[in-house]
Parts: C-alpha cells; sequence; structure tokens
C-alpha cells in the first residue's frame, strides 16, 4: 500500500461539501487569530508610545497629573501610578500575542495536514 493510500485510509471519510466546509471553517478560524494578533499588536504599539512619553515625563516630574481610561471611566492619576500599570498591560498584551501565535502556528499545520489528507491544491 503507498503513503498516499494510507494516509486516504488513516483519514476519516468526509463527504465534498464536508470537506469544503472545513476547509473553509479553516481559513476563517487561520484569519480570526491573525485579525486578532494585528488588532494586539496595534495595541501594544500604542502602550509602548504612551510609555515612552511618560518615561520622560517620570524623571522630570513623577508627582505630575495624568488621566487614564479605565472601563471607560477616565481617572485621574500621578505619573509615577500610570506608568508601571501600563507597563503591566503591555506585558500582559505581549504574551497574549505570544500565545496566539502559537495556536496560529498549530492551526496552520493542522489545516496543512487538513490539505494534505484530502488532496486539496490551492488555485
Amino acid at each position: 500500500m503507498s503513503s498516499t493510500a494510507k494516509a486516504r485510509s488513516k483519514a476519516p471519510q468526509l463527504s465534498d461539501q464536508e470537506i469544503q466546509q472545513n476547509y473553509v471553517r479553516f481559513q476563517n478560524d487561520l484569519q480570526a487569530l491573525a485579525g486578532k494578533i494585528s488588532e494586539l499588536e496595534q495595541e501594544a504599539d500604542e502602550h509602548s508610545l504612551v510609555l515612552t512619553t511618560l518615561e520622560e515625563v517620570l524623571t522630570e516630574e513623577p508627582d505630575r497629573r495624568c488621566f487614564r481610561l479605565v472601563g471607560g471611566v477616565l481617572v485621574e492619576r500621578t505619573v509615577k501610578d500610570v506608568v508601571p500599570a501600563l507597563q503591566t498591560n503591555r506585558d500582559g498584551i505581549k504574551t497574549v500575542i505570544s500565545n496566539l501565535a502559537e495556536q496560529y502556528t498549530t492551526k496552520e499545520k493542522d489545516f496543512d495536514t487538513f490539505k494534505s489528507d484530502h488532496q486539496i491544491r490551492a488555485v
């Protein structure tokens, strides 16, 4: 038995419609993950930009007032209070980005396996 025949026998027998639905589902999942990663990278960049600006203020005037949006409410704080919170948020966002990137890679490998099992070629 050839390796292609073995691969076909291991893969569950799906109808053409089920194969097409799974293919579209994989594409949508990958697109959603990529969109979320992009959105979070933009948010992390915004946090970094704000932190860069506040670092200058922190060295000169650590007790200077600043405003921060928390849950839709504008809150008054000092720069020395806001900077650590922003750093924590940015680091958390970067952690989530790396987790989503791992999920994307795993999903992409699963998709490639699915395509090879069902002999799907992109046009």
